[in-house]
């Protein structure tokens, strides 16, 4: 059985926390401060962790983050950049943590681990990090090209521009059916330029880009329309049902019919002694 948290309204809630020390002190949420007095045994293999959708989101969606691990009775906790939250206790082998309504600040890099529930304590070192990347509606569509058009040659040189409309954005090439995109930043213009030396079969299909703001690395703009690159030569030949390949089906299906009567008229015109 999977145990689900829900993170009220944002994930970025505070996490707990108790301050220990004098003066100014120092702010350690529960987590640490189990580390810190249990001396933690890292006997526990690392989660991992997924986003349901993993496509992205758009702001005002919802978004789960699954974290599943190799132990059951445990518990879980969702670390964002070195902040810990609330923690999820897990009858079985996963926990989810939901966000029902994604603003901006939900936007980062996430991981988490999980330590036992009782002593004496051992605690998973931390998944690899999961990027939560945020739609903005608000965003200007960016525009894309290829050079050259129509279909292209197997080893010719092909540019992927994509253009938007400010500066000091941070552009992702995504390749329908490719789970990870392919980045590059132009610090000096609006548009990015992505090439694809000697291209082959590999690299046909359909291409959209997307851009971020440098001052939000984890907020993007919706896709661009794709455009498709079609490799000459390549693949078995599409199905090409024009009126002329119509016309010669139905004069084939005509003749087939008449050999068919032809055959049976002689068939029942010979004497039955003859058979």
């Amino acid at each position: 059985m999977t145990q689900t948290g829900t993170i009220p309204g944002s994930v970025s809630c505070p996490p707990q926390a108790v301050r220990i020390g004098g003066g100014q002190g120092q702010q350690v949420d529960l987590f640490q401060l189990i580390q810190m007095l249990t001396g933690p045994v890292h006997g526990y293999p690392k989660p991992s962790i997924s986003l349901s959708p993993s496509g992205g989101v758009s702001l005002g969606e919802a978004v789960a983050i699954w974290c599943r691990g190799q132990h059951q009775g445990v518990r879980f906790v969702l670390n964002k950049e070195g902040r810990h939250f609330a923690p999820v206790d897990s009858d079985g082998f996963g926990a989810v943590f939901a966000i029902s309504n994604v603003s901006r600040e939900d936007s980062g890099s996430y991981n988490c681990s999980y330590h036992s529930q009782s002593a004496p304590f051992a605690v998973s070192d931390p998944s690899d990090p999961v990027e939560l990347v945020v739609r903005d509606p608000g965003l200007s569509r960016p525009s894309i090209s290829l050079s050259p058009t129509g279909v292209t040659a197997p080893g010719a040189d092909v540019t992927i521009w994509c253009q938007g409309q400010r500066r000091d954005l941070r552009f992702f090439l995504h390749k329908t059916g490719d789970l990870n995109p392919q980045r590059h930043m132009d610090r000096t213009g609006a548009g990015a330029e992505f090439r694809i030396p000697s291209v082959g079969r590999q690299h046909g299909g359909n291409y959209s880009c997307s851009y971020r703001p440098r001052s939000e690395p984890f907020v993007s703009s919706q896709p661009s329309d794709p455009v498709q690159l079609v490799i000459a030569g390549e693949g078995p030949a599409p199905l090409d049902f024009t009126d002329t390949n119509i016309a010669r089906l139905a004069l084939s299906a005509v003749v087939l019919l008449v050999l068919g009567l032809i055959l049976a008229d002689a068939y029942y015109s010979c004497p039955s002694g003859a058979l």
